[in-house]
């Protein structure tokens, strides 16, 4: 195997065939099959090629939809990209539950997010802090050519605190700023408003007159958002009186409620529950954020750490049964784009949000919030009743179909066959044996 320090500089089809003749047994089959998933539109192809580094092809991933989504009182037709069975179906279902039953409702409390500049400084505390509103002013000035079109919108920096966080390193401080971005996620607004920052700060301590010669020196540590946003909060909600959840399966109203509830309550105190409960509700999540061009990973990790803000990881939704109400909730700190980014760039986000009514980027955050609260509905509802398995395994089905090369008929007879029996790997590969083996007989004796 050879290393090519010029990678970066060859052309996709050089980088390609490099790899492929490097790392591949068949190098013709591999370059054939990745080829294969280029875009047959070079326009289009080169919007893609453009998103990231070294990009080879693309990797594609099912655009699906969840119907009925009724949101403070607008039915949405919500776009969800996701890889895994039976996701998009358990939040269609959730939908459809609540749809007769009011809804979800949901509100946006803030729209706040931070960023940091964390610097060294070894002068006197007093005379920083003497100076600062003056810091101040001369921060907010010289960030103005990168503000100004925000400050238009009616975005822009919210605040700038000097923060002394001693405890952690001598001379160690923080501008701790605060930003409104309007409908952008605002990642590289913020982040070039810090960086702006970070320069303003060495030059107005490097010349002020207040301070001697020893105190002029700033080391700029970072200057860089943070993607905790818990101010950027969204409340959502779905309630309706006990009888009006009818019978699920065996259960009867109360006792479904009851059941329900407990579970969501075990996930609030048990780690191990609360790990896979989240991840449910983050299944419905990131399939929309990922589907209207946004970053998940930025929305996975301010979720989790939202998560364990009382210092143990918990549940992210709660489950309350009070004057005969049963009421399902969920409190998300998310951050979100409807303007710039991939949200412009990538066809298919653009589309996504064409079919959200193009909304705002409040309505979007509730909209995806709502998605990951159906979700979790829909996971708990089947481990308290049939288990979780019986709709997952209906759906992972096809996949064991499809990965033993079953044709059109043998994929009719298998979902007839398994309709009312358990699913596993195993089960399929046995009944696809024999039913190969029947027409292998058939066959020979018609021969």
């Amino acid at each position: 195997m050879k290393s090519d320090s010029g990678f970066s500089k060859l052309s996709k089809r050089k980088k390609l065939r490099w790899v492929v003749e490097n790392f591949f047994r068949n190098p013709e089959e591999v370059m054939r099959e990745l080829t294969g998933f280029w875009h047959h539109s070079e326009e289009k192809q080169k919007i893609f090629d453009e998103f990231s580094e070294n990009t080879l092809t693309n990797f594609y991933l099912p655009f699906g939809i969840a119907p009925n989504f009724v949101i403070n009182g607008t039915t949405y037709c919500v776009p969800m990209v996701i890889e895994e069975s039976s996701v998009v179906a358990a939040a269609s279902a959730g939908a459809k539950f609540w749809m007769d039953r009011g809804g979800f409702k949901a509100t946006v409390t803030d729209v706040t997010k931070v960023g940091q500049v964390h610097f060294l400084w070894h002068g006197k505390k007093s005379k920083l802090e003497s100076v600062f509103p003056d810091l101040r002013s001369r921060l907010l000035e010289e960030a103005k050519h990168i503000t100004a079109n925000m400050d238009k919108r009616g975005g822009g920096i919210l605040q700038v605190e000097l923060v002394d966080k001693k405890e952690i390193e001598s001379g160690y401080y923080q501008l701790d700023c605060t930003f409104n971005t309007c409908d952008a996620m605002g990642a590289n607004f913020i982040n070039s408003v810090l960086e702006q920052f970070a320069k303003t700060l060495k030059g107005f301590v490097a010349t002020h007159a207040i301070f001697d010669d020893s105190e002029r020196e700033v080391t700029i540590v970072m200057a860089i958002l943070s993607n905790y946003t818990p101010e950027c909060l969204v409340k959502a909600w779905a309630e309706c009186p006990i009888e009006a959840l009818g019978k699920v399966v065996e259960d009867d109203p109360e006792t479904f409620a009851k059941k329900f509830e407990l579970a969501v309550r075990i996930a609030h105190h048990d780690i191990a529950r609360a790990t896979t409960h989240n991840k449910g509700i983050f299944n419905g999540i990131d399939a929309v954020v990922m589907a209207t061009g946004n970053d998940f990973r930025a929305v996975e990790g301010c979720g989790h750490t939202f998560a364990a803000r009382s210092g143990q990881y918990r549940s992210l939704t709660s489950a309350s049964i009070e004057d005969g109400m049963f009421r399902f909730s969920i409190e998300f700190p998310i951050a979100v784009g409807t303007v710039g980014g991939l949200t412009n760039l990538h066809p298919l986000a653009k589309r996504s949000l064409e079919l959200l009514g193009n909304p705002n980027a409040k309505e979007l955050m509730q909209i995806i919030v709502c998605v990951g609260l159906a979700q979790n509905f829909a996971a708990v509802k089947s481990l308290v009743t049939t288990g979780i398995q019986f709709g997952h395994m209906k759906m992972h089905l096809m996949n064991i179909l499809i990965h033993m090369n079953a044709t059109k008929e043998e994929i009719q007879l298998a979902v007839e066959h398994f309709n009312e029996k358990t699913i596993s790997f195993t089960a399929v590969r046995e009944f696809l044996d024999a039913l190969r083996a029947e027409n292998l007989i058939q066959n020979t004796k018609s021969a």
